[in-house]
């Protein structure tokens, strides 16, 4: 006597294989994988650096969001989704990363280099810098102290004072030009 044979489960296994594991429960899902699998990758190399460590990034992120497609209401954000999934999940694998720490005879500290954190030569390049850009011109003055020190773009710049970008443009190389030459800014290279 022969066992009987469950042709149903047997039939569902070699679906199952032809089909994927996506293609089963969201047929949406897996072509939206098809897709944008490639931008995706992308996306993830970006955040990674390392091509197999970019595979793995977005295999965990498309697996965090087949788990939440049902509650995806708008399909139209998946990739907006998928990124937000890529940044968290790269966000925690770095926070895991684990960090050695060694004892050792001495700290591996760089020397100090005399001058680079001295407030007081900070404060002397500041003051040198200031006599300088006050030997400049007044309108050059006021177009240097907009652009360096307000921080302003060029069109803003001439906005502010009623001139042309052009003008501008050339008085700030002018004045550039001066202050490369000014002696006391020299000294301080």
């Amino acid at each position: 006597m022969t066992p009987p044979v469950c042709t149903s489960a047997s039939d569902a296994a070699v679906s199952a294989r032809r089909t994927g594991p996506y293609q089963r429960a969201y047929p949406s899902f897996a072509s939206y994988v098809r897709a944008r699998q490639p931008v995706l990758l992308r996306t993830a190399r970006s955040l990674t650096g390392n091509p197999s460590d970019a595979e793995d990034l977005l295999q965990t992120a498309l697996a965090k969001t087949y788990v939440a497609w049902e509650r995806i209401e708008d399909h139209r954000a998946l990739d907006g989704y998928v990124r937000r999934a890529l940044l968290n999940t790269r966000t925690s694998q770095w926070r895991k990363r684990r960090v050695d720490e060694f004892v050792c005879e001495e700290l591996p500290e760089p020397e100090p280099v005399p001058g680079e954190d001295d407030p007081a030569e900070r404060q002397a390049l500041h003051d040198a810098m200031w006599r300088a850009i006050m030997k400049l011109p007044a309108r050059q003055r006021a177009m240097v102290v907009l652009r360096y020190y307000e921080d302003l773009s060029e069109v803003q710049t001439a906005e502010v004072l009623g001139v042309s970008v052009g003008t501008v443009k050339s008085a700030v190389s002018r004045a550039l030009g001066k202050l490369r030459e000014d002696p006391e800014l020299v000294l301080a290279r």
